[in-house]
């Protein structure tokens, strides 16, 4: 055995290994389209028991704590990113897809894996696991691969994702207290009661929290500007083990309070909303990894076929029929429907949720779980992989402007005057070609700095601004509004 330093200094190598493979592989997905979460979840295959490095992992306990551990630092950072005005016009059909969606998916999932040979009990256990789309998933997706959805389509899928855990987690639970301790233990209509509550609850406290969060921020003035992230990561866990044990749902709460503090003007918001976003990539590494090592790949070959046979229910099958009935009402166009059918992707939620029959000994859940695992690893290669080209078959790219190389802000513990405000300037804006001394700027407003492709341009009254600039405006409060008529909306807006 190792002397106890020894063994440290081995543990920091290879958490080093695994970290340092992960980022630089993202970097070939990239490249070839191949999801980034995906990347993760092979660099752990390829380490673990039948890999190169025979890490030796089966700890389900340890990965069930560090996905939920993982999820709510996600689930905040895509709060955080979600302005309120995308919120409104999609919660309900969100709300629909995550519940009415959800048990169609999951009774669809059930039926097909019947059929093809799974005995009903885990068939059932199977359709509750892979019923909810994933977070990390589609966030990765949508935000981290460059990609510009109409708006439309990508908060609902994105909402969908943050709101649809709570289901999911009651229905698995459901069916595994019924093969441990008998259907006759489950008291159904108890359970449709408990969905209510978990989201009602996960709803309310999630906003008190978030207002509350949004109170200290504002009125506690901390020395150190690092202090104020660590600040936020407090809120993100104290609303999810609160609202948890309240009996709500903690994964809503968190994604609930993030909305609330990442509307709200905060001191260094900038600095918060970037460690946020390494936090967030931080703990999908790592979850993935740690699920990557979990899994046998010899015992993915076994059940492929099976899983195969299931991958298919799931895409063309269970989730194209839970969208059109969620949606119906909604009357989204086809177009839409299909890409949100089709972008509903499968990742850690799902095979998280796998732990919990492994954890409560049902028998037959080691393979459940490995179906589970398989199950998600071709949906993600496949949807993942293919959301690009979905988006310009059906004509749903959006038009947001391209973000800028370089980005200028201002950072502060107190809340200022003025602000600074960032604007891409179009060609039929008519400001564009004008000199700047010739713009009717307000008097407390002025271009502070002009990005024009790799050049910082210092604004003079002779330059003029011309389509793809991004540029910088100082303006105040009550100024701002005149500024927006001349220049759009705010990037950041």
């Amino acid at each position: 055995m190792l002397p106890e330093p020894n063994a440290t200094a081995l543990l920091l190598a290879l958490l080093g290994i695994l970290l340092g493979a992960s980022v630089l592989s993202s970097r070939a997905s990239e490249k070839t389209g191949v999801p980034a979460v995906l990347v993760f979840l092979f660099v752990g295959m390829l380490a673990g028991s039948n890999g190169v490095l025979n890490i030796a992992f089966e700890d389900y306990g340890l990965a069930f704590r560090v996905g939920t551990f993982s999820l709510v630092l996600i689930l905040f950072d895509g709060g955080m990113n979600t302005p309120l005005k995308y919120v409104r016009p999609f919660w309900a059909p969100a709300v629909s897809l995550a519940t009415v969606g959800v048990l169609v998916t999951a009774g669809v999932v059930a039926v097909g894996a019947q059929l093809l040979g799974l005995p009903w009990p885990l068939a059932l256990l199977l359709g509750a696991t892979v019923s909810s789309t994933d977070a990390a998933a589609v966030f990765s997706v949508l935000r981290g691969s460059g990609l510009s959805a109409q708006r439309r389509v990508s908060a609902t899928l994105e909402l969908e994702s943050g709101l649809n855990d709570p289901l999911a987690v009651l229905l698995t639970l459901a069916f595994t207290t019924a093969l441990t301790v008998g259907a006759a233990d489950v008291s159904w209509p108890m359970l449709g009661l408990q969905v209510v509550k978990e989201l009602v609850l996960g709803g309310v406290l999630g906003w008190l929290g978030g207002k509350g969060g949004v109170w200290v921020l504002t009125h506690v003035r901390l020395r150190a500007s690092g202090l104020y992230p660590a600040l936020t990561v407090a809120i993100a866990f104290l609303s999810f083990g609160m609202t948890s044990l309240a009996g709500g749902s903690g994964f809503l709460a968190a994604y609930v309070t993030a909305l609330v503090v990442g509307n709200a003007e905060l001191p260094y918001r900038s600095s918060v909303v970037r460690v946020h976003d390494a936090l967030a990539w931080l703990s999908q590494i790592g979850m993935f990894l740690l699920l990557g090592l979990l899994v046998f790949p010899a015992r993915l070959l076994e059940i492929a076929p099976l899983g195969l046979g299931v991958v298919a229910v799931l895409m063309f099958l269970a989730r194209p029929a839970a969208v059109f009935v969620s949606l119906l009402p909604f009357r989204y166009p086809l177009r839409d429907g299909a890409f949100i059918a089709w972008g509903g992707l499968r990742g850690a939620v799902p095979i998280i949720l796998a732990t919990f029959p492994v954890l409560r000994g049902v028998e037959g859940a080691e393979r459940l779980f490995d179906l589970t695992f398989f199950v998600v690893l071709v949906n993600v290669l496949i949807t993942g992989g293919t959301v690009p080209w979905m988006l310009r078959k059906l004509d749903l790219e959006g038009d947001e402007p391209p973000p800028p190389h370089a980005v200028l802000e201002i950072s502060s513990t107190q809340k200022l005057s003025g602000q600074l405000l960032s604007f891409f300037v179009e060609e039929e804006l008519d400001v564009t070609g004008v000199p700047l001394s010739e713009i009717p700027f307000p008097e407390g407003s002025a271009v502070t700095l002009i990005l024009r492709g790799e050049d910082l341009l210092v604004p003079k009254g002779h330059t003029m601004l011309l389509p793809g600039d991004h540029v910088y405006v100082a303006t105040t409060h009550e100024d701002r509004p005149f500024v927006q008529l001349m220049f759009g909306r705010p990037e950041d807006a």
